[in-house]
């Protein structure tokens, strides 16, 4: 296929089981080398998409070319050229790590001899050559997430898959994961990620769409999603268990204001006005936090839900 050219693409793409849809005529347009993420709650319709992508769901309607091709036509050969980390570890607890990533290599028909080379280069690349002889049970959640990934880079994909990478892993092995995919993506390799952490979307992502329903909703950069839907600021207000509070008084400094269950947030470009405003007023809330804008932002305006409803 032409440089040029899209590497996935997707007229009208809809995915149904039985009655309901799961995936609602969606277009799609991802460049190679871009890093480009689906973000959106659980049930949005993420993984379903990330499926017909890795031609292992056949498309209800619409069309969809991966790679240049038809994965209704050329199944094989696309999961060829493809690297996959799904949701859920899928790893071979009775190997070590190195022959898990030996025996998953044989499955694309390369040699033996070429195997135990490369799979010395990836576990160095994801900070396990150490653990190379190991059993693969006693790893840490973020050992079999690195290891993973390392599996589906094997055959040299030109397209990674990745849906929810992070997810359950503490905040140290999450940034390690970002940083490997960081240096794949600066090696050209083509990434495609679902997550519902806004955080990670921000860090990994060129480009995203946000979908609900099924649907996209938005799509564009991070930084132009906030900027588009949110304010540069979020004033965050705690007040007492069920005290009633008018927060009229600072209209004119709030571009709107969100009422969650516990803490009501402040839409505003001036958040030190909007907080004096509101002592001016009388009104003592138990805490308050000014922070930027964010994707769960823009998330709620859209939709009306936070991202880990």
């Amino acid at each position: 296929m032409p440089v040029d050219d899209p590497l996935i693409s997707a007229t009208g793409l809809t995915k149904r089981f039985g009655s309901f849809t799961a995936v609602d005529a969606i277009d799609l347009s991802i460049a190679r080398g871009e890093s480009f993420g689906f973000l959106g709650p659980n049930g949005a319709g993420k993984s379903s998409t990330m499926r017909m992508i890795a031609a292992v769901s056949p498309v209800t309607s619409g069309t969809l070319r991966i790679l240049g091709l038809d994965p209704a036509v050329h199944g094989p050969a696309i999961r060829a050229r493809l690297g996959v980390v799904p949701q859920e570890d899928s790893l071979d607890t009775e190997l070590t790590v190195e022959e898990n990533l030996i025996v998953y290599g044989r499955y694309f028909d390369l040699p033996r001899s070429l195997l135990r080379a490369r799979a010395a280069e990836l576990l160095e690349f994801v900070q396990l050559t150490e653990r190379a002889r190991d059993q693969v049970e006693p790893l840490s959640g973020g050992m079999k997430r690195r290891l993973t990934i390392a599996r589906a880079l094997v055959n040299e994909p030109e397209l990674l898959l990745l849906d929810e990478p992070t997810t359950g892993l503490d905040p140290q092995a999450r940034h390690l994961v970002w940083d490997r995919l960081y240096r794949l993506k600066q090696r050209g390799t083509t990434l495609v990620l679902t997550t519902h952490y806004m955080d990670e979307a921000e860090q990994l992502c060129d480009r995203l769409v946000v979908m609900d329903g099924g649907r996209i909703v938005a799509e564009g950069t991070p930084a132009d999603l906030i900027r588009e839907h949110s304010t540069r600021e979020v004033l965050e207000l705690r007040f007492a268990p069920g005290e009633e509070v008018d927060l009229g008084v600072i209209d004119g400094l709030a571009s709107r204001i969100e009422r969650l269950p516990d803490r009501v947030l402040v839409y505003t470009d001036d958040s030190d006005a909007a907080l004096a405003r509101v002592g001016t007023a009388g009104l003592t809330p138990a805490t308050a936090l000014t922070r930027r804008s964010t994707l769960e932002d823009v998330f709620l305006r859209l939709t009306g839900r936070r991202l880990v409803d």
